[in-house]
């Protein structure tokens, strides 16, 4: 499917879920419409304030503040999952002693994890930044891990043939293997680092995306809790965008899909 349909067909659905939401809440079925405007607003009353809140720059504070968070949580818990994932991968009696505390740590509720990192670091970024860490780290790290140990020994053993070491066989044939793997968890923790900082704001700050939406449902604002939903989304968007143009970039090498017809 070419890409300009394929945009075509991502904003014709949007689209059509606008004027659904749109007929939902202003048809009146009976006495009222159908979903209440006070608990779902209306799509054109969330683009308005959308609208309003770009264009008086209210937002602009909030939104840099909430991108700041994100990128650096993003970037530190990729990092960190990536470099322990080769560790572990690559030497199995560390993967073996550290295995029952990866898995406790990863099972812990990310939520409880909040207000104690808002004891350690205070109300600033880096407690959001802390908490968006957490959920980015485990996801890259087991993908990571479970990417290398993925290389086929076959592979290995002609690899090794050849005459290669160690250095070689990392930048040869674990790290193309693991590409793959990576940016597939890169992907999820897009929205996972936004969730982090976005809670983070929730529970405790004074700027920022999910301060604006705590704020504007702490007085019933339905209209401004859509918007606030409204810019994350397109937020996450437009850094999973940013992630697919490097993964694209840096593989290059990877057979695309070819479109399947049916032969006679």
């Amino acid at each position: 499917m070419k890409r300009t349909t394929l945009l075509s067909l991502q904003i014709a659905v949007g689209i059509l879920l606008l004027i659904v939401w749109h007929l939902l809440t202003t048809v009146k079925f009976g006495a009222k419409p159908i979903l209440d405007p006070f608990f779902f607003s209306r799509p054109l009353d969330v683009l308005a304030r959308v609208w309003k809140d770009f264009y008086a720059g209210t937002i602009w504070r909030h939104l840099g503040i909430t991108l700041l968070e994100t990128v650096l949580a993003f970037i530190t818990g990729a990092i960190g999952g990536i470099v322990f994932g080769f560790v572990f991968a690559r030497g199995e009696i560390v993967a073996a002693v550290f295995d029952p505390y990866i898995k406790a740590a990863n099972a812990l509720p990310r939520v409880v994890l909040a207000p104690i990192f808002m004891l350690w670091f205070g109300l600033g970024i880096w407690s959001k930044v802390a908490l968006g860490f957490t959920l980015v780290f485990f996801i890259v790290f087991f993908n990571v891990y479970q990417g290398v140990r993925e290389v086929s020994p076959t592979i290995l053993a002609n690899a090794r043939m050849l005459g290669m070491n160690e250095r070689q066989l990392l930048r040869h044939v674990y790290w193309p293997a693991a590409l793959t793997w990576m940016f597939s968890s890169l992907h999820t923790s897009v929205g996972f680092a936004l969730v982090g900082a976005v809670v983070g704001e929730y529970l405790g700050s004074s700027a920022g995306l999910g301060y604006k939406i705590h704020e504007a449902e702490s007085v019933f604002d339905v209209t401004g809790v859509f918007a606030g939903m409204v810019i994350l989304a397109v937020f996450v968007i437009i850094i999973d965008t940013i992630v697919t143009a490097i993964e694209n970039r840096l593989l290059i090498w990877r057979p695309q899909a070819q479109s399947t017809t049916a032969q006679g």
